[in-house]
């Protein structure tokens, strides 16, 4: 049996995914989290085997809780998303998913995945992996990134520089190289930009 972790915020969506799973004779649900950060807790407690999990989720989004996870644990994870967008499917890998996939897939390809994974081999959307090997790349530094990344909830300088272990002055110099390279006018600008199109 492949064990298998599910998380999802919206709850109709997750149970309807969780009923459908087990109906598959080789497939068994062993958890169904409304949040990343329960996610991490019952995938340390029950070690699935694949986790799948949705890519919008409040606090720790499914990139995050992916890769909370696969150090932790010897789970692999599958990523599954409304809006697949390129930049997030780099993140997704380099945070170490297995899989990625559109929620407009069919169940019985989700299931079809979840064996790919669960046998060690990658899974990546066709269309999504074509989006982005034509997707910009971002411009803007790891630093940078790190820097939109802390104050994406409108954290002010002070908090982002405590989070990063940053002098403030350190911080506004990033914020300003950010504005400059996208040619933006306040922060919160630039962090619209950088989560449409993945970088963050």
């Amino acid at each position: 049996m492949i064990r298998v972790l599910i998380a999802d915020d919206e709850d109709m969506i997750r149970t309807a995914l969780a009923a459908l799973l087990r109906l598959e004779d080789d497939l068994e649900v062993v958890a169904e989290c409304r949040d990343g950060e329960s996610a991490v807790t019952e995938a340390q407690r029950l070690k699935p085997d694949v986790c799948l999990l949705d890519l919008e989720m409040p606090g720790l989004d499914g990139v995050d809780t992916a890769a909370k996870i696969v150090r932790s644990v010897a789970s692999r994870c599958v990523i599954v998303t409304r809006h697949a967008r390129p930049g997030v499917l780099r993140r997704a890998l380099g945070a170490g998913v297995d899989g990625f996939l559109p929620k407009s897939r069919p169940a019985d390809d989700v299931a079809a995945v979840i064996r790919e994974v669960a046998a060690g081999r990658r899974y990546v959307d066709p269309e999504i992996a074509a989006d982005a090997l034509s997707d910009e790349r971002s411009p803007l530094t790891d630093r940078e990134l790190d820097v939109l990344r802390a104050g994406a909830r409108g954290e002010t300088v002070a908090e982002i520089a405590a989070s990063l272990h940053l002098s403030a002055g350190t911080v506004r110099n990033h914020v300003s190289s950010v504005l400059g390279k996208l040619g933006l006018a306040s922060r919160q600008q630039a962090t619209i930009h950088a989560r449409e199109r993945g970088w963050i």
